[in-house]
């Protein structure tokens, strides 16, 4: 384990076996207002990430042992360690990027990649993760919204259905907070996505639509009369309530 520090800084975690590129990426960072630790194995990540010192976690898909990016963020979601996740992918593949989404990252950014795209997509999940109260699609922390069964409480970013927690990462939440802010009226895949992951969408890019599935099977109901997020063809999604048709 290596530390790259300076005062007054954001702590990231980068779980990577190749050495030199998180040395470069500490130089990168350390500038831009960020400390940098690495775990060069999936063991020593786990470890380092269930602290909770951190409020971002860059994590490798490819890793040496036991342990792939894939399995190391699964575990971590197990456990409630809901920091926020931006996988790197070598290989590049689409199945790649749409697992990680489905274990519950926040985003993704193949290998090899442009530092300030990486730094870009940092400030961007940290900004949603942090709900900054001057966006009007976020009330102010401690405020609740409720829709049918459903409340969101933005100063803990926490989601109760009937009564009953429901655990969301970061982006799930704003998905549903985007799309429940505007109940009834179709809000388009790049929308969401400029809204939410505040960057337009890539040819076949299916981040929205992986994190509107996961959001469908926790909220239950994920077909038929009772979906809160239906999909609307060639126009987007719509939340509505379990058993309206739209």
């Amino acid at each position: 384990m290596m530390v790259f520090a300076m005062e007054s800084t954001e702590p990231i975690l980068i779980i990577d076996d190749d050495t030199e590129l998180c040395a470069l990426l500490a130089d990168f960072l350390r500038p831009e207002g960020f400390e940098v630790e690495a775990a060069y194995d999936g063991e020593s990540g786990i470890k380092m990430a269930a602290a909770g010192k951190y409020c971002l976690l860059v994590l490798d898909v490819m890793l040496p042992g036991k342990l792939d990016g894939f399995d190391i963020l699964k575990h971590l979601r197990q456990v409630n360690v809901n920091t926020p996740v931006l996988m790197l992918s070598a290989r590049g593949d689409d199945i790649d990027r749409i697992q990680g989404l489905e274990a519950g990252a926040d985003d993704y950014l193949p290998k090899p990649f442009n530092p300030r795209e990486l730094l870009a997509r940092i400030r961007t999940i940290l900004r949603r993760a942090k709900a900054e109260t001057q966006d009007s699609a976020f009330p102010a922390a401690g405020m609740t919204f409720t829709i049918g069964d459903l409340e969101l409480n933005y100063g803990d970013r926490s989601v109760l259905r009937g009564n009953e927690p429901v655990e969301l990462t970061s982006m799930e939440f704003d998905i549903l907070n985007f799309l429940a802010r505007n109940a009834g009226t179709v809000v388009t895949r790049d929308d969401l996505a400029t809204k939410v992951l505040a960057r337009p969408l890539s040819p076949y890019d299916r981040s929205i639509d992986v994190h509107i599935s996961r959001l469908r099977k926790k909220l239950g109901g994920d077909d038929g009369e009772n979906c809160r997020i239906k999909s609307v063809r060639g126009a987007g999604y719509i939340y509505s309530f379990p058993g309206s048709r739209h």
